[in-house]
């Protein structure tokens, strides 16, 4: 308990630091030190600093000798009035009492002031100028919607404040507080207020949560928490918690915060303020699904409160969006999106995360209408600018996309996201030069950054600079193990081979020529067709970035017995279960919920720019969900067999097949048109209106169906060909490299019989030989492995001598 005597030395000491003239007095510009002194975190303007010094020189008139100003008894009497807290202050200040003063003071002094003890032995702070109590904390506490309510929480702010500052004091004199710069990155565009957004771009700072400091902290923190649950009534306690969650919030001190807001939530359950804030800390902490949760419940009670939140309503839509792309739900997120720009058309932030989902589906065209308005509206924006450039150049117009790319960066000099992309144009075209010159930026910005080493080694291979492009592998090799750098390092030593073979020929690489398909022949039936292997290699490429092989096709069929959906009638009057892409997306959350949120993504781009473009060709927004699984259904996991049945069953699925054993022959007919449309290049979709329309009423059993699906030239013969590339396109053959690419072949090999050159998958689909051997015709042996090939080596060896005799 601070004495009479201690807290008048502590006064005299604050006095004597700021009387800078030393002349018994402060006056206006000494006293606007002070307030500013005590007060670190927050900005005051100068309107602000004149209304407390008036209302401070008014007050306490009777105190102020002429212009000197304000006298020692006069901040004397401020502190005793409540105006201040001495210890907080003096703190605050740095301060140091000498203990001898002190006690002299202390025995002198006739009489103690009682004081209000805390956990942390922490006095509480008492204001009576109202103009500058307001100005005691962030500009969130004074706001007349979201700040604080009552006076006793503004005391448990003040304290919380001092224990942060302890906290901070002592982490960074041990080197333990850490922080990182997100500045050169992408903004995730969320609203941490409820009001208009704003940019995060101060550093993250990590704390240490593990030592003796962070304990006692925790326990002192509870104390105050103890304090706000003890208040007089429900609505107190609950200010009490949401203003101790948002300091804790503004000092990054997530955990703790989300518990404050978890408690706020429990108080007041119906209002959309604790849980909006609660599901900021859950993003934040990477928690996203929870995030989600807690943001649809800020929703539900915005709907229910009525105008009351209506203005909230886009804060919310954005951030449940992005929580729900935090989870890979890129779809569903652009629905948020679009609620927040219709009721808030200004909302540029809304506008740019829209176009950048939109962006992240293949829908390119939608993405740069609405990136182009964020722009409009925050021409500064270098995100957008940044995702505006990726989406033209996904349509092809590279000039103007690089333009975009260089304006974001001209925006932003750093931009890590901008610099690699623009890289990646340059490569696109041929400009090697320039794209090394973009990674070399990157890795200035973020060093570890491998992806953008080993481009940068690639661009400079095609640049000609070989002996740079094997340092900067080396430098990826040091970063990251993947097997695509072991390749990558065996790609470059096949081309100084023939470099050297080629007597220092200017470029590495090996000239080829294009062969028509029909010089192309294939030696017994194992063999694959050329053309047969291109679709092929397209499907299985479609296969692997939706990662639908790794989903078995018996998850198909159990979402179909046990997800039913209502039937709706489309335009033309017909039955169909069709569903929103955004519940489609749930659906393959679902199906791949073995997938991390960014390969999810990924997947459900490739899916809605393949199969959904055309399943909902008319731009509804909705889809078939029973020829939805049939689609899917022979490129999932399983047996070829099966995946053809499941097929036939989500056509029986659909309505107006509800007999069970058979289809329609018109609804086989159009799924099967509309298989070889997605998955075979050479087939049309304007085949597909023939179907439409037809009153063909007769049915397809299974067997029929089968007949079919088999067909090589009408149906989806295709199959044994996938499958074959499913089960060994991932098999090695030694130290055998592609004729024509160089690289390690990896899949099947073709070899010529005649001039005994081997190709690997995708040069022998595309027709190309080396130049060096110019033939009237080319004959080809598929060989699925190394083994496959010795054994046919052998059994030549073998035949030779009795072809001899």
């Amino acid at each position: 308990m601070a004495t009479r005597g201690t807290r008048s030395e502590k006064v005299r000491r604050i006095f004597q630091q700021f009387d800078a003239n030393s002349d018994g007095g402060l006056n206006r510009e000494e006293m606007a030190s002070l307030v500013v002194a005590v007060n670190p975190r927050v900005k005051f303007s100068d309107e602000q600093i004149n209304a407390i010094l008036d209302e401070v020189f008014r007050t306490y008139g009777d105190f102020i000798d002429g212009d000197k100003g304000l006298t020692y008894e006069g901040l004397l009497r401020t502190y005793d009035d409540g105006a201040g807290d001495v210890d907080r202050d003096f703190d605050a200040l740095g301060l140091e009492l000498n203990l001898e003063e002190a006690a002299a003071a202390a025995k002198g002094s006739s009489a103690a002031a009682a004081s209000e003890a805390s956990s942390s032995s922490i006095v509480d702070e008492r204001m009576a100028v109202e103009t500058q109590k307001k100005q005691r904390t962030a500009a969130w506490a004074v706001s007349p919607n979201h700040g604080i309510v009552f006076d006793d929480t503004w005391k448990i702010v003040d304290d919380l404040e001092i224990l942060i500052k302890r906290l901070r004091t002592k982490q960074a004199k041990d080197g333990k507080l850490k922080g990182e710069n997100f500045d050169a990155y992408s903004d995730a565009g969320w609203s941490r207020e409820l009001g208009p957004s704003a940019e995060i771009s101060e550093k993250r700072v990590f704390w240490e949560e593990s030592g003796h400091d962070y304990a006692v902290f925790l326990k002192e923190l509870g104390g105050l928490r103890g304090r706000a649950d003890a208040a007089r009534s429900r609505e107190e306690a609950f200010d009490g918690h949401m203003a101790i969650g948002r300091v804790l919030y503004e000092h990054q001190l997530f955990k703790e915060a989300l518990v404050s807001f978890k408690r706020a939530c429990e108080l007041q359950p119906v209002d959309v303020r604790p849980h909006f804030r609660a599901g900021n800390c859950l993003y934040v902490l990477g928690r996203y699904r929870e995030a989600k949760e807690e943001y649809l419940l800020a929703l539900e009670a915005a709907e229910a409160g009525g105008n009351q939140w209506a203005y909230l309503l886009p804060q919310i839509y954005v951030n449940l969006g992005i929580a729900l792309e935090g989870e890979g739900m890129v779809l569903s997120a652009c629905e948020y999106y679009r609620e927040a720009a219709i009721l808030c058309p200004t909302h540029f932030r809304a506008l740019k995360l829209l176009g950048s989902a939109l962006f992240g589906v293949g829908e390119y065209r939608a993405a740069v209408k609405a990136l182009e308005e964020a722009i409009f509206m925050k021409p500064d924006y270098a995100d957008a600018h940044c995702d505006l450039a990726s989406a033209l150049h996904a349509m092809n117009d590279d000039e103007r996309a690089i333009e975009v790319f260089q304006k974001a960066i001209d925006l932003k000099p750093g931009h890590v996201d901008a610099l690699y992309n623009l890289g990646g144009l340059y490569m696109d075209l041929g400009r090697f030069q320039r794209a090394s010159e973009m990674y070399t930026r990157v890795l200035a910005v973020w060093p570890n950054h491998w992806r953008a080493q080993l481009n940068k080694a690639v661009s400079l291979l095609g640049a000609g600079e070989n002996e740079e492009a094997k340092k900067s592998l080396k430098e990826a090799l040091k970063m990251t193990n993947r097997v695509e750098l072991h390749d990558a390092i065996a790609h470059l030593k096949q081309l100084q081979k023939k470099k050297t073979k080629s007597n220092g020929g200017s470029s590495g690489e090996s000239t080829y020529l294009e062969v028509e398909p029909s010089k192309f022949k294939v030696i017994g039936d194992k063999t694959t067709v050329r053309q047969e292997l291109a679709t092929a290699l397209q499907i299985r490429a479609l296969q692997r970035v939706s990662r639908l092989n790794r989903c078995s096709v018996e998850l198909l069929k159990k979402e179909m017995s046990e997800h039913d959906v209502p039937v709706s009638y489309s335009g033309s009057g017909v039955p169909e279960k069709s569903i929103r892409k955004p519940n489609l997306e749930e659906i393959l959350h679902r199906l791949l919920n073995f997938l991390k949120p960014e390969t999810f993504q990924g997947a459900v781009k490739a899916i809605n720019e393949r199969i959904l473009s055309v399943l909902d060709e008319s731009g509804s927004g909705r889809v078939d969900l029973g020829m939805f699984f049939a689609i899917l259904a022979p490129i999932c996991g399983g047996p070829p067999e099966r995946r053809k049945r499941v097929a036939f069953d989500a056509l029986v699925w659909r309505p107006m097949n509800e007999d069970g054993a058979s289809v329609r022959k018109v609804d086989a007919t159009t799924y099967i048109k509309l298989l070889r449309a997605i998955y075979v290049p050479s087939q049309g979709v304007s085949e597909l209106m023939e179907v439409h329309g037809e009153s063909d009423t007769s049915m397809v059993s299974f067997s029929e169906f089968l007949v079919m699906f088999d067909d090589p030239d009408w149906g989806f013969g295709i199959m044994p060909t996938l499958v074959k590339l499913e089960a060994g396109d991932r098999n090695r053959h030694g130290n055998s490299v592609c004729a024509v690419c160089r690289y390690p072949i990896i899949g099947s090999r073709f070899k010529e019989i005649k001039s005994h050159f081997s190709l690997c998958n995708q040069c022998y689909s595309q027709g190309k030989v080396p130049s060096t051997f110019k033939q009237e015709e080319y004959r080809f042996k598929e060989y699925a492995s190394e083994s496959e090939a010795m054994k046919d080596k052998c059994m030549c060896f073998n035949l030779q001598p009795r072809t001899d005799q």
